[in-house]
């Protein structure tokens, strides 16, 4: 049957080698075999704390029940004066204080092994290997060792000694395992970071072997251990072999998006070589990151993110020009009525501003400060810009107007005071056909900084709105009436939009319509309001407020006449009047002959 554990395996085991190396008779081979042994078991033990890591931080085990059964017990040993026993219960007491501060330890160590970098977790471990120090110096801080010397044959200091023998070895155990820790930090650093990727067991397993760590004695100098050696070839074979995989699933990407479906083939061509090149760079990178214990080089990584940052903008560079020839070559042998000379400059302004991303993504990745970049550019180019502002503000307001939905061709607009239907949209200017049939010329540069009120964006609702005055002297029952009809009549109208009205959205946005209002998106309105709203100086006012089906502006008039007729009818009925603006004067002074 075995023995009980008193602390855990490992601390009463090690304690055990505590009391073997302390014995005075022991030969110099005999203390190097258990020197060699303790090695070995702290090893084992590291390998068992990092495998079983998150019950290790979430069972952190702190002798709460002995602790506090002791403190009782001491308490009534000092009362009853029983001095042996009193040391033998603190010894022990301090014992379990000593373990519980170890194990706060090692919760505090597997903690901060998450730390991007190595250097991080050393600045970690040099904070908690100071705070068990410290908290350990208030725990040792009384002396037993003069307890030892006594020659009292009582039972009860024998067992007091027991204790302090072991009190004194737990600090022992402790200072010998902040040692490992330190020894050991880089291996328990790497070791984490293959519990971070589910690897962790069978690296213990490979580690297991005496050939691996015979190997790893020799490749350790070199920064390289066995396991690190199998997943950088591993890594390498499965790049080699996902090459092609990756190269499919680009090309099906490209077969789903409509604009890139029929030049899928030529870009991928174009794109063979960028992309073998990319991932043999990607294999570089990761190789990198493996032999740094999984973990990121600042200098390395900036200068990798450079590479990928100018490959993304070659390859989209690629893309759009690839694309844009092939349709450029379509056109001409179609001999289309779109302008090859309007679509060119297109794309070279494309090309410009995907360099000029491309160059401000790496200068970024090269941690380079891009406001003082582009501070530099906007002082340097102020003169120019400056000249040219007009004609600069023209083409950004050209690029805003066809890039955004504000407005197109034919629709009936408002801006800067101006309104019409939209006639052509220019590189420089907007044209605009007024009501009174004049045609308007607006630089582009007008629609970046002025509102733009579009009364096309709207599929149903044309607001009626209007203020009915009725007499004072009218009867409340028949202002209720009136009100009450007047609003069955819009409801049931049959051109009027109220909420049982059914509207089909034309567009399916998805995930969009959890983010906005797709009523208010389309321009869908379907408010009805008539209620009594002022008492003003002639009348008191009844608003109605509703919306025609019809945005057209002849079916909203005739809606509107039809609801003003239907709304005569009513007051008539009611025996109201339509209110005036009237002025009453009344003479307050009589004359006094009269």
């Amino acid at each position: 049957m075995s023995a009980k554990v008193k602390y855990s395996e490992f601390i009463d085991a090690q304690l055990q080698l505590v009391y073997q190396m302390n014995d005075a008779n022991l030969s110099q081979e005999q203390i190097e075999n258990l020197l060699q042994k303790q090695e070995y078991m702290y090893d084992q033990e590291l390998n068992t704390i990092i495998s079983n890591k998150q019950q290790y931080i979430e069972n952190v085990q702190d002798f709460s029940k002995e602790i506090f059964s002791l403190k009782k017990i001491i308490a009534i040993n000092r009362r009853l004066g029983n001095g042996y026993a009193v040391i033998r219960d603190e010894a022990q007491l301090k014992s379990y204080e000593i373990v519980k501060n170890q194990n706060i330890l090692i919760k505090n160590v597997l903690l901060s092994l998450d730390v991007p970098n190595i250097q991080d977790f050393e600045e970690k471990l040099n904070v908690y290997t100071a705070q068990n120090q410290e908290a350990l110096s208030k725990i040792t801080a009384k002396d037993y060792k003069h307890i030892l010397a006594l020659k009292d044959p009582s039972p009860i200091l024998k067992a007091a000694k027991k204790n302090i023998e072991e009190y004194y070895a737990l600090q022992e155990i402790n200072s010998d395992f902040i040692a490992f820790l330190y020894k050991a930090e880089n291996k328990l650093y790497r070791l984490n970071k293959y519990v971070k990727y589910h690897i962790i067991k069978p690296v213990v397993f490979i580690n297991s072997f005496t050939v691996v760590k015979a190997v790893d004695g020799f490749l350790e100098s070199y920064g390289l251990s066995v396991v690190k050696l199998i997943i950088i070839f591993l890594l390498i074979l499965v790049i080699y072999v996902l090459r092609k995989v990756f190269y499919i699933a680009l090309q099906k990407l490209f077969l789903q998006i409509d604009f890139l479906s029929r030049y899928s083939e030529q870009i991928l061509e174009k794109l063979r070589k960028s992309i073998e090149i990319l991932i043999l760079i990607i294999n570089v990178n990761m190789v990198i990151y493996v032999y740094n214990n999984f973990s990121s080089i600042e200098e390395v990584s900036r200068i990798f993110n450079m590479i990928y940052g100018f490959y993304f903008t070659y390859i989209i560079y690629i893309i759009v020009n690839t694309a844009a020839i092939i349709k450029l070559n379509t056109f001409e042998k179609e001999k289309s009525n779109i302008k090859s000379e309007l679509i060119n400059v297109g794309l070279k302004i494309i090309n410009f501003f995907i360099v000029i991303i491309g160059l401000l993504i790496v200068l970024y990745f090269a941690g380079v400060d891009l406001t003082a970049v582009l501070s530099g550019l906007g002082i340097g180019g102020f003169a120019v810009a400056f000249a040219a502002k007009d004609t600069i503000s023209n083409f950004f307001g050209t690029l805003s107007v066809l890039f955004s939905d504000v407005f197109s061709q034919g629709d009936w607009i408002e801006v800067d005071g101006k309104e019409g239907v939209v006639v052509e949209i220019g590189l420089r200017v907007t044209t605009l056909r007024t009501f009174d049939n004049a045609l308007i010329a607006i630089p582009n540069g007008t629609f970046a900084s002025k509102d733009i009120k579009n009364w096309n964006k709207r599929k149903l609702g044309r607001r009626i709105k209007m203020k009915l005055g009725v007499k004072y002297d009218s009867r409340q029952e028949d202002i209720k009436n009136a009100i009450k009809e007047i609003r069955e009549m819009l409801q049931n109208h049959p051109k009027i939009a109220t909420k049982n009205t059914k509207y089909e959205h034309e567009i399916e946005y998805g995930h969009i319509a959890k983010l906005v209002s797709k009523d208010d998106l389309e321009g869908v309105k379907k408010t009805l309001l008539v209620y009594l709203d002022e008492f003003a100086d002639s009348s008191i006012n009844i608003l109605v407020y509703c919306f025609s089906k019809s945005v057209e502006w002849e079916e909203w008039l005739k809606t509107k006449q039809d609801v003003m007729e239907k709304i005569m009818m009513i007051f008539e009925k009611n025996s109201l009047e339509f209110a005036f603006p009237s002025l009453s004067i009344y003479n307050e002074t009589k004359d006094e002959h009269e």
